[in-house]
């Protein structure tokens, strides 16, 4: 049975449906005792005092911590991501526990309360008398790098963490050749990742055993682990993390090492009791990481019939306070700049900023929305100036099938090549017009315009690096019973993982997906691992699981020749028994297998067990692409904008189960839209957050999804990895707002051209003005 392709339901599904889910709030454990956190309410400012005297007087209080408390585990904590050689980070600061005398973001922890419930945990943080002494806060990117701006950090000059200038080709003798040059300023404002499950974190220590158990809402509980047992100077086999059910994680819970980790766990250990600390969403608003800002001063030179000669591209990132996920995000979005497109020559200059604002690391597009934003509006309004359609230009500079793997130049965020591993980016842009019935859009525009309507048509291409090492882990066992059994360091956050690796080991090993158990996010099942983000577990964990299960296959038809004296060559696998071709009656199951695998007595030939350990390391990222295009209408009187209808063309390369990549799709396009729309995190001249509850920081809800939304695959396989996997998780995120800036543009005939996102009511009733005044 064919399962890889096959769209079977989620397995894991059921469970989660019904309540019987494991989330971190979920665990509740004998003499449990709750932690909460104390927050600056000062975007930038001196610590002068420190009083809790009067929170540890409240009974049910069993501790109050401050910086000073905690010795050396205090921080600096460890990077995330350490610095590539082709991208080194002068000035890389890594944020502290609790702020030990300054105070550089609004909700940085400053004290750490231990009590008997949750209830008196947050009264006695009323308790703590802190003194401030506010510093000037430094909000404004474009005006932080100014040479008389104050200074988040004193030794960093001109609040700059890291610039880089990434070149290729000859940029002034293509913008020399140009016969119009593009020039505009971009912005993409801050937004944030809010997973339907805030954070949270539960550490119990056994005295006895001496065994740390931590459960934690992470992306990536391997190197959390590995990470509190260098912090806290214990032996990593003593320590256990288990990523339970996570909902939603988005990026920003991929971030190492969050101050509340180490805070839980430490106190579970000085205080001997488990310890549990949930984050409230407003919390979550202030302290869990963050996307962007990035502006951007683009210029583009084409030549007369539409050619794209150059692209120069200088563009500031907000990084926030700290920087313990390096400057990945600038990187990702120079890599994905190019697109899908050949550009004759290349030229980038980014500059990471410190801010008083919450830390900045990848949130779901990581990047990849800015760059495709920029490049699609260029395309857009270069298409307009040289009077050429936007479907024409765009087929004029595309790369061509056979001209895979297509090197850019360009460095990626792994190290590696920004070098295409396959597609067919022609095919892509035709799918999607044909599914759009764009050569009867004119008509069906003119017909909306003649109701008093205004409806836009939009699209966009992209590109998208997916699919990082440096590598994952994967352990598949066939037990006595017959069950497989696959075990994997990624963790899951909804994405479908217990029944994508199911499908590959079933249909490798010839068993029913329902007879298999996945095992992700625990330590205990598999000690080395990376985690899940940048969609990367079908391809690298989904490939790792191939390469164990084949090797459980090789053991299982060597074995089974033996037993039923046949060529290993003539056997076949199916129903969870491997029999001889053509004569089915003479069969074994795999349950049989793995009891000889294993004998009480006698001697064996190779390794016991019917099971393998394999990992994959992929020599560089793959590389999906995609193309959306929708209809969108505006109320030019209210600004506001309605998505009728939406088309993606995907290719993820091999899709492991349609249903699940096309609900990995779908779902990205909310946050895709909420990007374009509605979500956007904005300060005040003192650095205080405006958007810290949903009342004020709006996502969509099922009420802005468009009623029609269309999904279309198109495989290329990659060549970088056995299962010919590429990503699908921020497919649907990338071009949303690219999109929406398009069908603007072509609603009201050009004369209206966004250049900033999330294009709100306000923003949009702005460039309305502007067009008619």
């Amino acid at each position: 049975m064919k399962l890889i392709g096959a769209s079977i339901k989620r397995v894991e599904d059921f469970r989660l449906i019904t309540g019987k889910g494991l989330y971190v709030d979920d665990v509740k454990l004998p003499n449990m005792l709750y932690g909460a956190v104390l927050r600056s309410t000062f975007a930038h400012a001196l610590i002068r005092s420190i009083d809790k005297s009067q929170a540890l007087s409240l009974r049910g209080v069993r501790a109050v911590y401050t910086a000073e408390d905690l010795g050396s585990i205090n921080g600096p904590l460890p990077q995330s991501v350490s610095p590539l050689p082709q991208y080194p980070i002068p000035h890389q600061k890594t944020h502290y526990t609790l702020a030990p005398g300054k105070v550089r973001y609004v909700g940085e922890p400053v004290a750490f309360v231990v009590a008997e419930d949750r209830y008196t945990a947050r009264d006695a943080l009323e308790l703590i008398e802190v003194e401030y002494e506010p510093l000037p806060p430094v909000v404004d990117i474009e005006k932080a790098i100014e040479p008389d701006a104050p200074l988040v950090h004193d030794d960093v000059p001109r609040n700059i963490v890291a610039q880089h200038t990434i070149s290729v080709g000859d940029i002034n003798q293509a913008f020399s050749k140009a016969d119009l040059v593009v020039r505009e300023r971009m912005v993409f404002n801050r937004g944030a990742g809010h997973s339907i499950e805030t954070r949270g974190v539960v550490a119990s220590y056994d005295e006895r055993s001496g065994y740390l158990t931590i459960w934690d809402s992470t992306q990536a509980p391997i190197p959390v682990r590995n990470g509190l047992a260098k912090i806290l100077s214990l032996p990593e086999n003593k320590i256990r993390v288990i990523a339970p059910d996570v909902g939603g994680g988005f990026g920003p819970k991929i971030m190492l090492f969050y101050p509340e980790e180490v805070l839980v766990t430490y106190a579970a250990l000085k205080l001997g009791r488990p310890v549990k600390w949930i984050e409230d969403r407003r919390e979550y608003s202030i302290a869990a990481n963050q996307q962007r800002i990035q502006i951007h001063y683009v210029e583009a030179a084409f030549s007369n019939d539409g050619k794209l000669l150059g692209i120069k591209d200088r563009f500031l990132v907000d990084m926030g306070a700290y920087t313990p996920y390096g400057i990945m995000v600038p990187i990702i979005t120079t890599g994905t700049m190019p697109g899908p497109y050949k550009i004759g020559a290349f030229h980038v200059d980014f500059t990471a900023v410190y801010t008083n604002k919450t830390v900045v690391s990848p949130v779901r597009g990581a990047g990849r929305p800015e760059a495709v934003y920029v490049m699609e509006r260029v395309m857009d309004i270069a298409a307009a100036r040289l009077g050429i359609p936007r479907d024409e230009i765009r087929r004029r500079n595309l790369i061509q099938p056979e001209e895979f793997p297509y090197d850019t130049g360009i460095i990626y965020q792994d190290g590696g090549p920004v070098k295409y591993d396959s597609g067919n980016y022609p095919r892509m842009l035709e799918k999607l017009l044909e599914a759009l019935d764009y050569a009867s859009w004119p008509e069906r525009k003119r017909r909306y315009r003649e109701e008093g309507r205004y409806v836009g048509l939009g699209f966009a291409l992209y590109v998208e690096g997916a699919g990082v090492g440096p590598y994952e882990m994967a352990r598949v066992r066939v037990e006595p019973s017959g069950r497989v059994s696959v075990a994997t360091g990624v963790g899951t956050q909804g994405q479908g993982h217990f029944t994508t690796l199911a499908q590959v080991a079933a249909e490798v090993l010839g068993v029913n997906v329902e007879d298999v158990d996945v095992v992700t996010g625990d330590t205990a099942q598999m000690s080395w691992g990376i985690g899940t983000f940048a969609s990367r577990a079908a391809t690298i964990a989904g490939s790792a699981v191939y390469l164990a299960a084949q090797e459980v296959r090789n053991k299982a038809a060597e074995l089974a020749a033996k037993k039923l004296e046949a060529n290993p060559a003539d056997l076949e696998f199916a129903d969870g028994k491997v029999f001889v071709r053509g004569a089915p009656e003479r069969a074994i199951t795999l349950g049989e297998l793995a009891v000889l695998a294993h004998p009480i007595r006698g001697l064996i030939e190779r390794e016991p067990g019917l099971e393998a350990t394999k990992f994959f390391s992929p020599r560089q990222s793959v590389f999906s692409s995609g193309a959306h295009g929708a209809e969108v209408e505006i109320d030019p009187e209210t600004g506001e904008i309605k998505i009728l209808r939406y088309v993606i063309i995907h290719d993820c390369g091999t899709v492991i189960n349609p249903m699940i990549v096309e609900g990995q799709i779908v779902g990205g396009l909310s946050n895709g839209i909420g990007s374009a729309l509605y979500e956007e995190i904005l300060h005040d001249e003192n650095g205080q957050p405006l958007a810290t509850t949903f009342m004020d920081y709006l996502i969509p809800s099922s009420m802005e999804m468009p009623l029609e939304v269309e999904v279309h695959h198109l495989e290329t396989r990659s060549p970088l990895n056995p299962l010919g996997a590429k990503g699908v998780g921020e497919a649907g995120v990338i071009p949303v707002a690219a999109v929406v800036a398009s069908a603007v543009q072509d609603a009201f005939d050009g004369k209206v051209v966004p250049l900033e996102s999330p294009l709100t009511p306000p923003r949009l009733k702005a460039l309305l003005e502007v067009q008619r005044g």
